[in-house]
């Protein structure tokens, strides 16, 4: 390709010469520029990075395009000419509108100047007639002044001439105790006087603010001094003022100073109880708690007598009654304070809650009468209403006087909890002995017990009875209580009363069985055989009879009531309680103790109808399979079990209806601890004929057995019931999840031996989630012998590691395309060594091997532990691999996986 025409070194001259008088525009400037300007086809000249050196090459990029150089020039010529024509167009239309802004500009000009001169003119007018406005109330101004001052100088003439009267009409009216002529004159003075504080440096003044509380004082001394007369128990030899006099003096005193008024009430009230502390005594017998309610009567005749005499001689706002009854209900709380002191051992609980009651009474009806201003209560707790339950005897009641007087009976409240307890006791006792008696479910019509019922009745009792009394420490020692007899209730009243079977050699076997389980782990099938075995050669087992079962159904019940109930007992309490014990209140322990109890009726529901199927399993492993020569209808032993569940299944659904969910748990149990069990008899039959083939009749036998078991269990949340009711979709999963598996069993049993790939290959599509164990009991059950065993299980170990080794480095893709339905929900496979420990496992993914080379993919983590672990030969594996390099590969994989 030929060079370009020009180049950058022939151009240096013409790029000096542009850049001189080139403007550079800032980022922003030419943005916007460009969204002004902006065209479908950008002209490579308007780019920031224009180079007119590339421009030139890119016109003409070779010698040959030289020849087109005369157009180029010509059109460049033509787009200078019309970039010069727009040009000299907006300088045209610049110039025309500079012209035209300066006219505009001229105009304001004008504009401005002549407002400008019309605001000079207005203020010069405002100041003239400012100036005339002056003159003119000059003289009023000094006339305004004067009269102030005179109109002053008159008042405080006035005002001095009224104190010099009053306190001369005042000294004479003090000497004649004509206090209701007093009270006015003295009102006027005080205030006159507070006027002339600001005047207390003249001589003069000071004189007679000095005389009005000189005359203050004597009023305070004389009519607290006929007061003590009036109201003294000797008459004396000075006359006595009457009750209209005395009813003068206390308006008098409420002008004075406060003080005075608080002493002469705190003299009153202490004469006015006098009587009262005489009479109650701790001394007297009339003291005691069993006549409580004699103090509060003494109250309200001397209050009624009180009222009824001197009502009238104290002013309302003095509230003299309430004033005597607060301290009433301070010496009371005082006197009984003591003498419950030294009297503890004497105050049983009836004794202190008949107090209390009085008390309470008293204070309501004190609630009622007064206000409680001069307890100091605010408006909002005059009104404050203590809830209560809406019964008869508590009624929402005003609570301004409480505990005025009951504070002090809380310190003894350890009586009446202790006597609760011994309540509780009592009945509980009482609930045992009835649960001991058949319980009538029919006659009753609630599986219920109605003890429990009656049990948190009394709780509610116990609990409103306290809350009256105290939300406080008490409150907190009786839910203490509660919890106590909760978990005695549990124990022996539903605990108690939960049937149980007698023992027998059954249960003793079972425990050597296990022994013997335990003993020998190094060869699990036959020890698991063994226990089978001698479980069901000890005769039959005890069960339930029908009352029975109804009997724990109905404890069940009663335990999920208790467990509600219990909840709401804490929710209740930790409402009423203060908040200093809120967070103390924890009843988790007792709601446990009813799961418990809940849990344990469902299990012995469990085992009683697993024991009934017991003796149909041993029947079933008796069972000569291998010699069936026909498929007919369902075996006797399904046949059995089935009527177990008919006559089981309907006592246990019809007693728990109301408890639907532990019916439902019921079943999910059973069908988790009896499906197990089915599969290890299942291992047990024997389906294979003397020659090694397998008998297919009674494999199929063995199948319809199987699936008809699969349809009972399916049926036996509704068995018997004559509505057909849907059983839940989280039990129809276990049960054709397990009920498949044991069926894939008999299909593996079924297929041949030979070739050993494919018959491996088979047992791992079905079952995905075999083990070592599994698949040697499958081996038993074709009477493969033991030397073809070790074999087989080689191939199956490698078998299994290749498609787990396989799902961990094959491509994602071909993995879920080749699951095999069968086994789409089913667990990875899962490989065990000889000594039957689980190597590997996962339950959340499903794989299948398709081919002895090919395998369906599995979670990277499942088989890291596998490869390698399984054994073979001292140096080579079973297919010929180096044992070295497996672990090679396990320690790759582990690095690649940790």
């Amino acid at each position: 390709m030929s060079e370009p025409v020009v180049t950058a070194d022939t151009d240096v001259t013409a790029s000096q010469m542009i850049g001189t008088n080139k403007i550079q525009f800032s980022k922003e400037v030419k943005q916007v520029i460009d969204k002004v300007l902006k065209t479908d086809e950008q002209d490579p000249m308007d780019a920031p990075d224009f180079n007119t050196v590339d421009y030139i090459n890119q016109l003409f990029p070779n010698e040959q395009s030289l020849a087109a150089i005369d157009e180029t020039i010509q059109r460049m010529q033509c787009e200078v000419s019309l970039i010069d024509d727009n040009i000299r167009s907006v300088v045209r239309g610049q110039t025309n509108t500079g012209q035209d802004g300066q006219l505009a500009l001229c105009e304001a000009q004008k504009v401005i100047s002549s407002l400008f001169s019309h605001i000079i003119d207005v203020k010069t007018r405002a100041e003239r007639t400012e100036e005339m406005v002056k003159e003119i109330t000059r003289d009023i101004k000094q006339l305004d002044c004067a009269k102030r001052n005179l109109t002053s100088a008159i008042t405080t003439l006035n005002h001095l001439h009224m104190l010099v009267g009053g306190i001369e009409s005042l000294n004479v009216l003090i000497e004649r105790r004509s206090y209701g002529e007093i009270l006015n004159p003295l009102q006027a003075i005080t205030e006159v006087n507070q006027h002339f504080q600001q005047y207390s440096d003249i001589e003069e003044i000071k004189n007679l603010s000095q005389s009005v509380d000189k005359i203050q004082v004597t009023l305070a001394q004389q009519i607290t001094e006929d007061f003590k007369e009036a109201f003294a128990s000797k008459p004396s030899s000075q006359q006595r003022l009457g009750l209209n006099q005395l009813g003068d003096a206390c308006k008098v005193l409420s002008v004075l100073d406060a003080k005075v008024k608080k002493e002469l009430l705190k003299w009153f009230i202490a004469q006015q109880l006098e009587e009262y502390m005489h009479l109650f005594h701790e001394n007297q017998d009339i003291a005691w708690l069993d006549k409580i309610d004699k103090r509060y009567a003494w109250l309200k005749r001397h209050l009624l007598d009180f009222e009824d005499k001197y009502g009238a001689v104290f002013p309302l706002d003095w509230e003299v009654s309430e004033r005597i009854t607060v301290e009433f209900c301070r010496q009371t709380r005082q006197q009984l304070s003591q003498i419950m002191a030294k009297r503890t051992n004497e105050i049983d609980v009836r004794l202190l809650l008949f107090a209390i009651n009085k008390t309470q009474a008293f204070e309501q009806l004190l609630s009622k009468r007064f206000t409680g201003v001069t307890l100091g209560a605010t408006t909002t707790e005059q009104t404050r209403v203590l809830t209560l339950p809406a019964t008869p005897e508590t009624l929402p009641t005003i609570t301004v006087f409480h505990d005025q007087i009951g504070q002090c009976f809380k310190p003894h409240l350890d009586i009446y909890i202790r006597s609760i307890d011994r309540n509780l006791a009592e009945l509980l006792e009482k609930f045992v002995e009835m649960s001991k008696e058949p319980y009538k479910f029919a006659e009753a019509k609630t599986t219920v017990y109605p003890s429990s019922g009656d049990l948190f009745v009394f709780y509610k009792k116990c609990m409103v009875q306290c809350n009256q009394l105290s939300n406080e420490q008490p409150m907190y020692d009786l839910a203490l209580v509660f919890k106590k007899y909760l978990r005695e209730y549990a124990a022996k009243v539903l605990e108690g009363s939960t049937p149980k079977l007698v023992p027998n050699s059954t249960s003793s076997s079972i425990g050597k069985s296990v022994s013997l389980l335990t003993r020998d782990m190094q060869n699990l099938s036959t020890a698991a055989g063994q226990v089978f075995h001698n479980f069901l050669k000890e005769g039959d087992t005890q069960r339930f009879n029908r009352d029975d079962l109804v009997r724990i159904c109905c404890v069940l019940t009663t335990g999920e009531y208790c467990l509600e109930t219990v909840q709401q007992l804490e929710d209740k309490l930790k409402e009423k309680v203060t908040a200093a014990y809120m967070s103390k209140i924890d009843m988790s322990e007792e709601k446990d103790v009813f799961h418990r109890i809940i849990s344990n009726c469902i299990q012995l529901l469990v085992q009683d109808l697993e024991t009934g199927c017991e003796a149909s399993l041993q029947a079933m492993a008796k069972v000569q399979w291998q010699q069936i020569s026909n498929v007919g209808d369902q075996s006797s032993f399904i046949s059995s079990i089935c009527g177990n569940f008919k006559q089981t299944v309907p006592t246990i659904r019809d007693t728990l209806a109301s408890s639907r969910k532990y019916f439902t748990q019921f079943c999910h149990r059973f069908v988790a601890a009896f499906i197990p069990k089915f599969i290890n008899v299942l291992y047990r039959c024997k389906l294979t004929l003397s020659d090694g083939s397998n008998n297919v009749l009674g494999c199929e036998q063995l199948l319809l057995d199987t699936h008809s078991l699969k349809t009972a269990l399916l049926e036996l949340p509704s068995v018997g019931s004559s509505v057909n009711r849907k059983a839940p979709t989280s039990y129809t999963k276990v049960v054709v999840k397990d009920m498949t598996r044991a069926e894939m069993i008999i299909k593996v049993v079924m297929t041949p031996v030979q070739p050993p790939a494919h018959f491996t290959q088979q047992v791992l599509k079905l079952l995905p989630d075999i083990t070592i164990a599994e698949y040697q009991k499958i081996l038993d059950m074709k009477a493969v012998k033991r030397v073809d065993q070790m074999q087989l299980i080689d191939l199956f170990k490698h078998t299994a590691s290749a498609a787990a080794v396989s799902g961990l480095i094959e491509a994602p893709g071909n993995s879920e395309e080749e699951l095999p339905n069968a086994a789409s929900e089913t667990p990875a496979v899962t490989v065990e060594d000889n000594d039957n420990t689980v190597v590997s496992s996962t339950d959340s993914a499903a794989t299948t091997a398709t081919s002895a080379t090919a395998s369906t993919s599995t979670p990277k983590r499942a088989f890291i532990f596998s490869v390698g672990s399984f054994t073979g030969s001292a140096d080579k594996n079973a297919d010929g691999s180096s044992q070295t390099g497996i672990r090679k590969l396990e320690s790759l994989l582990k690095k690649r996986f940790p």
